[in-house]
């Protein structure tokens, strides 16, 4: 049991309570106010005044399937030999031990979404985990959360290097419309056989991995940057009646009235660092922004390791410096992510009943000097400055 006092609390959800209390019990927030009795056991910190706020949350990112400090042996995050690859699953690759889960803790991102890269059409399963832990089946939120799929300049340009298809952005939406199809199909015989045995399909750990997909349980995790490529994962999401989260939306900001209209979230980002590609040309922190402002759901995300994700805070400060309203901008590295990931029931503001996913900042989060004194993760004391 811990007992936080004398902090400033950021809720996320509600109105900043100044000399708050928050109290701890069996990795749950237990109770949250201005004055709070604790039992005589409870171990007390004392916050001195500085800010308490809900573990951060990086919507999009590859933390543990691309490891620091080393090439080949330790890149997990693209099976550059299939476009579509739906079966693969991200826990099958993440090394929990890397030295950036560390980093994660003491820079107070406390889960994170990660999986596949975008070399593919269909990358594969991402999930939701904490970023504490040696074993990744005890980190785990919610698996998977979503699939991947990608568009634009990277299924072209791994795949026009093996001299095969995909090599158009025709040639990626016509392979993604096919597999959904076989997908749809193989759904409908499963259903045809009704348990008996002599007349189910052929069993395919493809077709098998997109049944989530296809039964509204998980969205498609749509890479794609720029405006042409964004409407193309929209029409298709829209041809089969698909959930579909945008992911980078690097030209978000150029089309974000009609984005207003279709309801769907964004997860922006990378928006820190050179243009390594043509369809980055157009890279701003002014997107999340303006996109939030035209009234669409926002988060910024690291795509780790593009951004080390410890600095998730500075890509929301940027776009708060780019004139996104603060508040906003820190929702869209807490609430926003965990809504958009269906984990807010557990992750992302500080409420009686959820994770005690706790950090004590010596400064506001947004301040370059700010230093994390304290990282709680399922009531844990995981780093203490």
């Amino acid at each position: 049991m811990i007992l936080i006092k004398n902090a400033k609390i950021y809720t996320m959800t509600g109105e900043i309570i100044e000399g708050g209390a928050i109290l701890v019990e069996a990795g749950k927030i237990k109770a949250i106010g201005k004055s709070i009795q604790a039992p005589i056991e409870a171990e007390v910190i004392d916050a001195n005044g500085n800010l308490a706020f809900p573990g951060m949350i990086d919507a999009h990112c590859h933390l543990g399937l691309w490891e620091d400090s080393i090439g080949f042996e330790g890149a997990d995050g693209n099976e550059m030999t299939d476009p579509v690859t739906p079966q693969l699953r991200a826990i099958d690759a993440i090394n929990p031990m890397d030295i950036t889960f560390r980093e994660a803790v003491e820079g107070g991102i406390t889960t994170v979404a990660t999986g596949p890269g975008s070399a593919n059409v269909i990358g594969g399963q991402f999930a939701a985990i904490k970023t504490h832990g040696n074993r990744i089946d005890d980190m785990i939120i919610k698996e998977p959360i979503a699939m991947k799929i990608a568009f634009g300049e990277n299924p072209k340009r791994v795949y026009n290097e093996k001299k095969t298809s995909p090599s158009t952005r025709m040639a990626t939406a016509s392979i993604l419309r096919e597999t959904i199809m076989k997908a749809i199909k193989y759904k409908e015989k499963l259903e045809e056989a009704d348990g008996d045995k002599s007349k189910l399909p052929a069993y395919d750990a493809k077709l098998e991995a997109l049944l989530p997909v296809l039964r509204g349980e998980i969205p498609l995790k749509a890479h794609a940057h720029r405006a042409d490529d964004i409407f193309t994962a929209i029409r298709i999401a829209k041809e089969f009646g698909l959930k579909m989260t945008l992911e980078h939306c690097t030209e978000g900001h150029l089309i974000a009235d009609q984005l207003a209209d279709e309801g769907l979230a964004t997860i922006i980002g990378p928006s820190f660092g050179f243009r390594t590609k043509f369809e980055l040309k157009n890279k701003s922190f002014d997107t999340p922004g303006v996109l939030n402002k035209a009234g669409v759901k926002v988060a910024i995300m690291t795509d780790h390791p593009v951004i080390p994700v410890q600095h998730l805070p500075m890509c929301a400060a940027l776009s708060h410096k780019s004139g996104m309203d603060e508040e906003e901008a820190l929702k869209a590295i807490t609430i926003y992510p965990a809504e958009i990931l269906e984990i807010d029931d557990r992750v992302g503001s500080l409420e009686v009943g959820k994770d005690a996913d706790i950090v004590i900042w010596e400064g506001h989060p947004f301040d370059l000097q700010a230093k994390i004194l304290y990282t709680i993760i399922d009531g844990r004391i995981v780093y203490k400055r």
